[in-house]
């Protein structure tokens, strides 16, 4: 028996006029949704949506709101006096080797990978002048983890326009009560001005240092080589760094993650202290062994051990990496036996110690933020996007705050990647994860990782004026809308973010 083929004109015409109606809907549908995902040329910061503490999200413009409202242009940093510290950083283009001989198509400060290391003292007065000298590109400045005045917080288009090429740009602020480790970074297209290398280390010693051992920091990155991959790397060595330490010297190696994933150290050859997370010391640390350090992306961890009369290795611990760093007596010899093991956990390292608050506090502003994924357009693109609540920024809410307030942040990650979210201008204290307080030394973090599945709560004092970037750190998350903002009742902005501006933060 012949076969019979069922051609559309064969179709009765009741079918094909709706299977007509579905498409002409379908491409509808569609057409209107890459139209109405772009984003607005010009994005103020000060016009959208805000949330309460219960959670209700309202129009409010806050340029209007107010007679007196602050901008966040008059919140800076000391105008006179001569600074304890004068740096010039200048951005340019630049092609730089790694250890392995690999090519980065890089944009450096002042010529070097990464940028100078920026090393003050508690107290002083630090004043930094950027200046562009870039081709196409614009810069901004920003202290990653430093609690510094709203205006020199170095966001474009929240606190100041980025910096043109051929022109220029003077931070100043005092390095209040935070000796720790830190970094800065471009927050300017931030997304690819980090990755090509517009970062550097910040280091902030006490004012009374007495440390007299090594102090080594390790700046973390993977960089897009002009071959085409992306090198693992401790500073631009992509292969083992040795270096020389005397056996009975003490030693602090300062972690700094710059890649946007979290990135597991591991530390053989001698037991080690954490003393430090994200720039504030831990109380009462005890020694380890065979613990895995996992760091956030833009986190910070601080180690401290005795150099023994043998080799103590760091690796990056990655099944194509092969980075490390490798210290000996005379930064020979080979490196010892690999000793990984569990996840180190902070939530119970370490002795508890009084804090200004705690679960049991009462707190003025309570705000629940839930991290997921989705699949759906963003600025005319299909794209995976990263919504908090469900929204993407220009869409995400705006958390409220009065100055004073006691604010407690709760964050539920329900989607398949890592977020670390990165609070600009205040630290967090921990108070629990997964439902099970923190039982450890007091646990304070600018950039807290959370994992699929896991749920933090975390609380801050509303003590430092202005509107601040709430963002994953994963800037490739950030760009695809994870992104939110902390604005103090009263606080406006001039500056907006937008393709018709000259400022796109991510």
């Amino acid at each position: 028996m012949a076969e019979t083929r069922v051609r559309w004109w064969h179709l009765p015409l009741r079918i094909v006029i709706v299977l007509a109606v579905v498409a002409l809907c379908l491409t509808g549908w569609f057409s209107w949704s890459v139209q109405a995902s772009r984003l607005p040329d010009r994005i103020p910061m000060t016009g959208n949506m805000m949330d309460n503490m219960t959670g209700d999200m309202t129009g409010h413009n806050m340029q209007h709101s107010q007679q007196n409202d602050v901008s966040v242009t008059s919140l800076v940093g000391p105008q006179s006096g001569e600074p304890n510290e004068r740096f010039t950083l200048v951005a340019q283009e630049a092609q730089m080797r790694l250890s392995s001989g690999a090519t980065v198509n890089a944009w450096t400060f002042n010529g070097q990978l990464p940028g100078p290391e920026l090393r003050v003292h508690q107290g002083d007065l630090v004043e930094v002048k950027l200046i562009n000298k870039l081709p196409k590109e614009g810069v901004t400045l920003h202290w990653h983890g430093l609690d510094v005045p709203n205006a020199e917080d170095g966001v474009a288009g929240v606190t100041q326009n980025a910096v043109q090429p051929g022109e220029s740009f003077t931070y100043r602020f005092v390095v209040k009560n935070q000796p720790g480790t830190y970094w800065y970074h471009s927050h300017q297209a931030s997304q690819e001005a980090v990755e090509k290398g517009l970062f550097g280390a910040l280091i902030v010693l006490p004012r009374d240092d007495s440390f007299t051992g090594k102090d080594i920091p390790v700046l973390a990155h993977s960089w897009p080589t002009k071959e085409g991959s992306y090198q693992q790397a401790f500073d631009t060595f992509d292969t083992l760094k040795r270096l020389a330490v005397q056996p009975g010297t003490p030693v602090r190696l300062r972690l700094i993650n710059t890649d946007s994933l979290p990135i597991n150290f591991v530390l053989s050859g001698t037991s080690f202290k954490v003393i430090a997370i994200d720039g504030t010391d831990l109380h009462a640390p005890t020694e380890l062994t065979r613990q895995r350090l996992l760091v956030a992306a833009g986190g910070r961890y601080d180690i401290q051990f005795t150099m023994p009369d043998t080799t103590v290795s760091l690796d990056w611990l990655q099944k194509s990496s092969k980075v490390g760093l490798l210290l000996s007596r005379d930064g020979t010899g080979n490196a010892p036996a690999l000793a990984d093991g569990p996840v180190f956990n902070p939530a119970t390292y370490g002795s508890p110690q009084q804090t200004p608050f705690s679960l049991s506090s009462h707190f003025d502003k309570e705000f629940s933020l839930v991290l997921d994924d989705m699949y759906g357009f963003y600025d005319g693109k299909m794209a995976s996007l990263w919504p908090i609540n469900g929204k993407v920024f220009p869409n995400t809410p705006m958390l409220m705050v009065h100055e004073g307030d006691l604010v407690k942040v709760s964050f539920v990650n329900r989607s398949w990647m890592d977020h670390p979210m990165h609070l600009h201008g205040h630290h967090m204290l921990v108070l629990s994860y997964n439902g099970r307080p923190v039982t450890g030394s007091p646990w304070w973090v600018d950039t807290l990782n959370v994992a699929p599945g896991e749920s933090y709560e975390v609380a801050f004092r509303a003590d430092n004026p202005g509107i601040w970037m709430d963002h994953c750190h994963n800037l490739n998350h950030a760009a695809a809308g994870m992104i939110l903002h902390l604005a103090y009742e009263g606080v406006s902005s001039p500056f907006e973010v937008g393709p018709g501006t000259v400022n796109q933060p991510e």
